[in-house]
């Protein structure tokens, strides 16, 4: 059987969108940067780093930092739920949805390793209470929330009250990124007693006194990375690094300094014992103390610049090369205040529709539809790497809002495939992907059954692609491959209407291979008629079974059938009465569609006792060597034809409409 290579139609307008996507790729620079939801920035792009869900620096070094990733994916909206997972001992991708306020006052949730706590757009909140990972914790990732109001009134320095925002003992590769912290008592971030490989980046500390400490022990072990911080109204520790083995602070932006005449401790960074410390590109403006070194640390300054500092500003020794270490960007100082102000603390861009990547996260397709959780209500892109998966796939009702998407150039760049064959499981178990969910979408992928039907002699060779039962399914740029019964569009029973939209794609087949009674928009597509090697009946495009109570069946609109068929070999289709269910009668309108030779010049057929005649087979304004009009072909009227449209077919009682983005 041979597999022709992807072949879908030119696209109107295709270049200009190709040019227009490039130029907003290129337009990603501070002054012209927008949302870009229509194209992520390039990951070689100036504000990559900014929105990466990978972190950088010393988090990325010894194994790197990846977080829940690989593990299910759940929202929680309460603190019992996020307390559940958080100390769960599996691998978990928890996204706080919402204000969750902490019972009792100053509760700091116990975080366990493999972690990503994320918070859902820019309104997520740990209100009265924080985290800690305790000694072993790792490889963690805390993102895009609030954390704030645990301090006292009166009680300036926290000594009778220990809360802390997020606190890490003896923990290591942990990435802090995108956090605003506010009143906290005591500090916003401690990370203690040599916990290692960290980063923290773009967060924003706020209103505190003794704000982000670094150390606590004599050892000289932490490695850790500070970029891209915004420091406002605190007194010190903005950070201050105890005996850290490298502290690499960089793009750091200090204002607004909250000052009380303390002419001692009111400071912004301080490399203290035995750090070694450097200090790259940052903002200092009205800070007392902007950067100290005691007599036994190292600090080296480059770059920053200081408006309206006093007090100390020591630099001594050679410290160390980050670059040494990683690679990294640095943006320019006097850049850094409205970098700062525009990409710290929680964005509504972080923890929206969540990436599951096949296979960085996930090793399969179907492990990452196992990460789904049940009733998801958000939705999930499921990025498919290119390449070849051999595998079944069973996306179930349970998981719905499921994009799943190839990643490569071409859809042919990555395909879903097996070889199960209907004599093996049933048809449906033939079945390389299921889909009986909601509203899910697939793009630019290819879906393929290589069962070989000539090598084997079977009682069932039916060896579906695809399978779908859920409603508001949507396939763009894909490629559906097989013999006998390629794709079947189906729904939960009879008497369910379920809708299939199919646009700019490819479907082969020799048998029955377009089928189903599901109402099914096949738009902008190619359609291969196969040979079947026989001069006078090579097989049948449609099977559809629709319900008789269900006007709209199967619509092939503005297509391309062809067909390596000999003339007048093959049919349009045939009715498909499952069990000789009588309700099953097939509705099948091909409009404006270019027909091969290999179409027969009665295109319509009987099928298992039922007559073709008795179904509702028509076709309109179709054209091409195999085309006409005959007694055996009926034409829908024009009338009738102003009710047959893509958007009739689809409409149902939601108003869907897919299609609506293309025009």
């Amino acid at each position: 059987m041979t597999h022709f290579r992807s072949k879908r139609l030119s696209r109107p307008g295709h270049g200009k969108v190709v040019a227009a996507v490039l130029g907003l790729v290129a337009a990603l620079s501070l002054g012209a940067m927008g949302d870009a939801h229509a194209a992520p920035p390039s990951q070689t792009g100036p504000a990559a780093d900014r929105w990466s869900d990978r972190p950088h620096g010393f988090a990325s070094l010894a194994g790197g930092t990846s977080g829940g990733a690989g593990g299910k994916v759940v929202t929680v909206t309460d603190q019992a739920a996020l307390a559940k997972y958080a100390a769960a001992e599996e691998p978990y991708v928890i996204r706080v949805k919402g204000a969750l306020e902490m019972d009792p006052f100053g509760t700091e949730i116990p975080v366990a390793s493999d972690k990503t706590i994320i918070g859902v757009s820019d309104t997520a909140e740990i209100v009265h209470g924080g985290f800690t990972l305790d000694p072993g914790t790792h490889n963690v990732i805390i993102r895009n929330l609030t954390i704030r109001d645990t301090a006292i009134e009166g009680n300036w320095d926290c000594k009778d009250t220990d809360y802390d925002g997020i606190r890490l003992d003896t923990a290591h590769h942990v990435w802090i990124d995108h956090i605003r912290f506010s009143r906290i008592c005591d500090g916003q971030l401690d990370i203690r007693k040599d916990s290692e490989y960290v980063t923290v980046s773009y967060n924003r500390f706020t209103d505190n006194n003794k704000t982000f400490g670094i150390g606590w022990t004599s050892n000289v072990k932490t490695q850790i990375t500070v970029d891209h911080n915004w420091f406002r109204g605190t007194k010190q520790r903005n950070p201050s690094a105890d005996n850290c083995a490298y502290a690499h602070l960089y793009n750091n932006y200090l204002s607004s300094q909250l000052s009380d005449g303390d002419p001692v401790w009111t400071y912004g960074n301080w490399s203290r014992g035995r750090t070694k410390m450097v200090i790259e590109n940052s903002f200092y403006d009205g800070v007392q103390h902007p950067y100290q070194a005691d007599a036994t640390a190292e600090l080296v300054q480059r770059g920053s610049i200081l408006r309206n500092t006093t007090g100390r500003h020591d630099a001594w020794g050679t410290a160390f090369d980050p670059r040494e270490f990683y690679a990294y960007r640095l943006d320019p100082a006097a850049a850094v205040p409205a970098l700062v102000k525009r990409f710290s603390g929680p964005q509504q861009r972080i923890g929206g529709p969540v990436v599951l990547n096949v296979p960085a996260d996930h090793p399969t397709v179907q492990s990452a539809v196992d990460a789904v959780p049940e009733g998801n209500d958000t939705p999930v892109t499921i990025a498919v790497a290119p390449g070849t998966y051999r595998e079944k796939v069973f996306i179930p009702a349970s998981k719905p809002h499921l994009v799943l998407r190839g990643t490569g150039r071409d859809r042919s760049d990555t395909v879903i495939v097996f070889d199960t064959p209907a004599a093996q499981g049933g048809s449906t178990g033939s079945a390389t992907v299921r889909i009986a969910a909601n509203d899910v979408t697939a793009r630019n992928l290819t879906f393929s059954n290589d069962f070989d039907e000539a090598a084997h002699e079977l009682g069932g060779e039916q060896a579906l692609a695809m399978k779908t039962t859920g409603d508001r399914i949507v396939f763009e740029d894909t490629a559906f491959l097989g013999n006998q019964d390629t794709l079947m569009t189906d729904s939960p029973k009879l008497t369910t209407v379920s809708r299939v939209y199919i646009r700019d794609s490819y479907i082969e087949g020799d048998v029955d291979f377009v089928y189903g009674r599901a109402t099914t928009v096949i738009e902008r597509s190619v359609i291969r008629a196969l040979s079947r090697g026989s001069a006078t009946n090579n097989g049948y495009i449609t099977a559809a079974s629709t319900w008789t109570g269900n006007p709209y069946g199967f619509l092939i609109t503005r297509s391309k059938i062809v067909s390596d068929a000999p003339d007048g070999t093959f049919h349009l289709g045939r009715p498909w009465h499952p069990g000789g269910e009588p309700e099953a009668v097939a509705q099948v309108l091909i409009r404006d569609t270019e027909l091969p030779a290999a179409v027969k010049s009665s295109p319509w057929t009987d099928m298992s006792g039922f007559s073709w005649k008795d179904a509702r087979f028509t076709e309109y304004r179709n054209f091409g060597p195999g085309a006409g009009v005959t007694a055996d072909r009926p034409q829908m009227s024009d009338a009738a034809a102003r009710t047959h449209t893509v958007a009739h077919y689809l409409k149902g009682t939601d108003d869907w409409a897919p299609y609506a983005r293309h025009h």
